[in-house]
């Protein structure tokens, strides 16, 4: 068959691949180039031969997927097409004006804080990432990292009880956490899963909020449940949490307690304290793992109060079991333009913002 032509078993699959309102469809034309037109169960591409070349290595690849697993999510087409767009040069290097926020704002500078190890290094298997795929055992279902950044962080998980990840948003430090302990979960490593955020305000005030203790920190945990959702049905998410195999709590609520044959993962940690990231550390009980995530971007803690997530990297660095993992600019997955955004904030925080030396040192 030429390469400016693919066929479908059927139109259903024809529909999937288009997402709603052609959204998908609309995504490869606009990023690659190619013209798509439909001539029953056959898609033909038109455009230059790179454009139709790489429309057709793009296609290939959401055809195969919409094959094996009958659907088709945003942030696959957007890892497919990311994939296939962005030249070899803007993965293999670090992104630099992430890197360049020395006193910019709080917590950015990365030569006043903690070195932590490059993402842009290449992968640890030879660049490949079949090895650090995260089998979720729900219905064949894997989880993949998509950088060597993200690799890098999926091996230190595997190979340490406690790993501190550092990123920009976007970057996978939550989900790829939240994978990992959904594995060790259904493996038999673990027998229960915690996941713990600070209940912090970001920026605003919220006032009064109606309800019980659990609705009103609800808001604040929701982005770890949206995670957990993602791999697993909801039916599924409901059982273990009604059945105590899953807790989603505020950070608050971990005091006093040793959690034994657990993963446990601090999410949003840049706001906590240096007291509650002691208290939640001692925490750890006997086959026990802890993933503590957090943004230098996204400081929320008043400017004297210096953050427990870089003091805790400081006072551990170099304690055999303990790793810290830094993502950059260039390991960020969401949407395409969240890259951008970052970058847009990061060029302005260089010029506009005074740094917070209280919370690093």
């Amino acid at each position: 068959m030429p390469q400016n032509c693919l066929s479908f078993e059927n139109q259903e699959q024809l529909r999937v691949l288009f997402g709603c309102q052609d959204e998908y469809l609309k995504q490869v034309r606009e990023r690659v180039g190619v013209q798509v037109v439909v001539r029953g169960g056959e898609l033909r591409l038109s455009g230059s031969p790179e454009q139709i070349a790489t429309g057709y290595k793009v296609l290939n690849e959401l055809k195969a997927v919409v094959r094996r697993h009958g659907e088709l999510y945003p942030t696959e087409v957007d890892r497919i097409l990311t994939r296939h767009m962005e030249p070899v040069v803007d993965r293999a290097h670090p992104d630099a004006s992430l890197r360049e926020k020395a006193g910019s704002s709080g917590t950015h500078s990365l030569h006043q804080r903690p070195s932590l190890p490059r993402s842009d290094r290449p992968g640890l298997n030879g660049g490949a990432m079949e090895d650090t795929q995260i089998d979720l055992h729900e219905k064949a279902r894997t989880v993949k990292p998509r950088t060597s950044g993200q690799e890098r962080y999926v091996q230190a998980i595997r190979g340490n009880d406690l790993v501190f990840c550092i990123g920009p948003a976007g970057t996978g430090k939550t989900y790829l956490a939240v994978a990992m302990a959904l594995h060790a979960l259904r493996t038999e490593q673990v027998r229960k899963i915690v996941l713990v955020r600070p209940a912090v305000e970001a920026g605003e005030k919220l006032g009064f909020l109606p309800g019980d203790m659990l609705a009103k920190v609800n808001p604040y945990l929701r982005p770890l449940l949206d995670a957990l959702a993602d791999m697993v049905t909801f039916e599924q998410v409901k059982r273990y949490m009604e059945n105590d195999v899953i807790e989603i709590l505020p950070l608050a609520f971990m005091r006093g307690r040793t959690l034994n044959e657990t993963f446990i993962i601090l999410d949003e940690a840049q706001n906590t304290t240096v007291t509650q990231m002691k208290m939640f550390l001692t925490r750890m009980g006997e086959r026990s793992k802890i993933v503590v995530t957090g943004d230098p971007t996204q400081i929320d803690l008043p400017p004297s109060v210096r953050s427990g997530l870089y003091d805790a990297v400081e006072r551990l660095r170099g304690i055999p079991g303990v790793e810290a993992i830094e993502l950059s600019g260039q390991d960020i997955v969401r949407h395409r333009l969240v890259r951008e955004i970052v970058r847009a904030y990061d060029d302005e925080d260089k010029t506009s913002h005074s740094s917070h030396p209280s919370r690093r040192k």
